[in-house]
């Protein structure tokens, strides 16, 4: 409660405010970026939507999002930085500069292995995503809520959570998402955009991640890998392929899923996902990311080739998988 109290204060005396995502930003970063700036603009505050790298482009078709901008020097000065859905101040790009100039901060995150980097943390892994902590924030701050609002919040619930899927799914999620729906969210559209606009494109690109596939550990570690020049041939970025761990960790023996994609030459980001008892989490923190037990990730970089970076990674997957069973 001290907390919630601290957090509210602080956006009650604030004016002009930056509602900051992380890199790489997912459907919970995005909605929980836009559902709190609508939310706050609805109060009279001064809002600004920000994560500092490019939006997969399928979210363009939610409303508001082309509002989100990346960092730039000549942003104006706020009065509070609110950083939602980052673990770690490296998880927000340039919009660190922000903090290291002392404009108050506060930290909205539902991964166990935050930082609390801010001067208020509401970091709470209870929570099935960061958006489902933005409607409890937003309904504690008596915020109005519109079809485009609710279909925002409801965003970053339904894909935090693999469309309530997930064993983070409780009561109250269905509750909180059922809320949603009834103040205007469709369930239709969400999924329609998210899971059902793939690019031709990304059906090349599994192809040839199928067939780098490797299965270890008699089936329970699945992993691939995807150089840049495979993107570029067919004019894709590693934002436009970012579900693949998933389909790894659907195989029927695996417990354990990797991918990593080369960006550029040097740099890859690595998914992980695990199924039942893996904690994937600590093998981001050991490689400098975070995330949860069974959704994490972190970012290589690396000199020569994509596969002998990642073998070290490999190993201590396979190392941790084996000490788990023991």
């Amino acid at each position: 409660m001290r907390t919630m109290n601290s957090l509210m204060s602080e956006i009650e005396q604030a004016k002009k405010i930056v509602v900051c995502g992380h890199i790489m930003p997912d459907g919970d970063c995005i909605s929980s970026v836009m559902s709190l700036s609508l939310g706050l603009e609805k109060l009279g505050k001064k809002v600004t939507p920000a994560i500092d790298w490019e939006i997969p482009s399928k979210f363009y078709e939610f409303p508001h999002v082309d509002k989100i901008i990346p960092y730039s020097e000549e942003l104006q000065l706020s009065d509070l930085l609110i950083v939602v859905d980052a673990s770690s101040p490296d998880r927000i790009g340039g919009f660190q500069s922000l903090m290291k100039s002392g404009i108050r901060t506060i930290v909205i995150d539902h991964h166990k292995t935050n930082t609390y980097f801010g001067n208020v943390c509401w970091v709470d892994p209870k929570y099935s995503s960061t958006a489902q902590m933005v409607y409890h924030l937003l309904k504690l701050l008596d915020v109005n809520y519109d079809e485009e609002l609710a279909l925002l919040n409801y965003l970053g619930i339904a894909t935090d959570t693999g469309f309530f899927r997930y064993s983070s799914v409780d009561a109250s999620v269905f509750e909180d998402a059922a809320d949603l729906v009834r103040q205007g969210a469709r369930p239709d559209v969400v999924s329609r955009i998210i899971l059902d606009s793939r690019r031709i494109e990304e059906f090349y690109l599994e192809r040839e991640a199928l067939a780098k596939l490797k299965l270890c550990c008699d089936g329970k570690f699945a992993y691939s890998y995807l150089e840049k020049e495979s993107f570029d041939k067919y004019g894709m970025t590693t934002n436009d392929f970012i579900g693949f761990v998933g389909e790894l960790r659907s195989i029927n023996t695996v417990e354990v899923a990797m991918f990593a994609s080369e960006a550029s030459k040097g740099e890859a980001h690595v998914s992980l996902r695990s199924k039942c008892y893996f904690d994937v989490s600590e093998v981001a923190l050991a490689f400098g990311g975070g995330g949860h037990e069974r959704a994490a990730g972190f970012t290589l970089k690396y000199e020569g080739e994509l596969l002998k970076a990642i073998k070290e990674v490999i190993e201590f997957i396979e190392e941790r998988l084996r000490d788990s069973e023991n």
